[in-house]
Formats: C-alpha cells, sequence, structure tokens
C-alpha cells in the first residue's frame, strides 16, 4: 500500500517550481526565440478530463518549450508552457519519456506526465511511467549541424489510460490524448575549468 503525504502550501509552490526549473534543457542550452521553436512549427494539444476540463491546442507562438536528456539518463524530458496570464499563472505540462533517446525514433514508449498549475500551487502526477505511452515519436535534427550542442525537433502523440493526482490524492485528471512538437537539446560541451589558485603572495 502506498502512504501519501501532505504538504503544505509553501513547500507545494517550492516543489512546482523546482519541477518546472528541472524540467528545462541545460543551462548552456539556447532557447528558441520565437516561441517554441524557431521554425515556427511547435505545437501542443492534449485533451484533459476530470478536476479540471480543458482542451488544449497552443500553436508555436503562445508556447515555450524546452527539452533534453532525463538527468539520468533513460529517456527525454519535454516541458510546454502556454501563454501565461496578467495574474500570473500559467500551466505546465512535463513530458518524461522512458527510452528516449538522441536522434531515435520510438514506439510504445512509457511515459510519466506531470501537469503543474503554476500560480494555483496545483501539481498533478502520473507517479510513474506506466499510466501513459507515446505511441510514436520522431525526432528531426534542426540548427547547426557541428559543434558540441545538438537540438532536435521532437514530434509525438500519445495517450494515458490512468489519472494523474496532486500530491493528497484528492483530485485527479486524466490527460487522455496528446501531441506535440518540441525541443531536445544535447550538450556534450566539457565542464568549465576550476579556477587555478593564485600563487601566495610575497611580502617585502
Amino acid at each position: 500500500m502506498r502512504t501519501m503525504f501532505l504538504l503544505p502550501p509553501a513547500a507545494l509552490a517550492a516543489l512546482c517550481a523546482g519541477l518546472a526549473s528541472h524540467a528545462a534543457a541545460p543551462a548552456s542550452a539556447p532557447q528558441a526565440t520565437h516561441g517554441c521553436l524557431a521554425s515556427g512549427n511547435g505545437y501542443l494539444r492534449a485533451t484533459i478530463r476530470g478536476a479540471m476540463n480543458l482542451d488544449i491546442n497552443w500553436k508555436n507562438g503562445e508556447l515555450e518549450c524546452e527539452g533534453g536528456p532525463r538527468p539520468d539518463g533513460s529517456g527525454l524530458r519535454l516541458a510546454f508552457a502556454g501563454p501565461p496570464h496578467a495574474d500570473g499563472r500559467r500551466l505546465r505540462l512535463v513530458f518524461g519519456v522512458e527510452a528516449a533517446h538522441e536522434g531515435r525514433s520510438g514506439r510504445d514508449l512509457p511515459t510519466n506526465l506531470t501537469v503543474i498549475f503554476e500560480g494555483e500551487e496545483r501539481l498533478f502526477s502520473t507517479r510513474g511511467d506506466d499510466h501513459c505511452t507515446v505511441d510514436d515519436l520522431r525526432q528531426e535534427r534542426v540548427g547547426a549541424l557541428g559543434g558540441p550542442v545538438r537540438s532536435w525537433r521532437i514530434v509525438a502523440r500519445g495517450f494515458c489510460i490512468s489519472p494523474a493526482s496532486t500530491l493528497d490524492a484528492k483530485a485527479r485528471i486524466l490527460v487522455s490524448k496528446f501531441d506535440f512538437a518540441g525541443t531536445a537539446v544535447f550538450d556534450d560541451s566539457p565542464p568549465p575549468e576550476p579556477p587555478r589558485p593564485k600563487p601566495p603572495e610575497q611580502t617585502l
């Protein structure tokens, strides 16, 4: 039996902010300057039912998208943030696609999904890769072909068979279908060298 823990609002807000930041591509990766993709062909569509009923159809100029490898290298992490509201609220979806690797197409890939309502201290998560599936994923190389930083346009579609729930399990949503075109950036740049120690000062 799985035990659920209740978090105070401040801790939940910190968790939401942390997930949103960790969903981003590496810090050295360039972000799109024209919405999601500089080429203009990014998008996210999703059907959400349950505690919230939403039909999402975000086009490239309305989106911010970012992505890259999962921290443990087990797949890809892709994040999409929709148009911000005047009061600071914003909806963000984060997909963790298992067994997806750079430059490779894939089918029937287990996927973890987190839906964050920023500014509302509300987060829904499937808490595992067995509730959603990317049934088709394709990758298209974009940008400069040389150098240690490589960018790909990621096109995928999928569905969820089980709902995502809040941390206290009191509310649920089902993302019955989704499809998107976003980005993933891979960076093999060597880490910066540590500063050299200064020689000791000589006194006269």
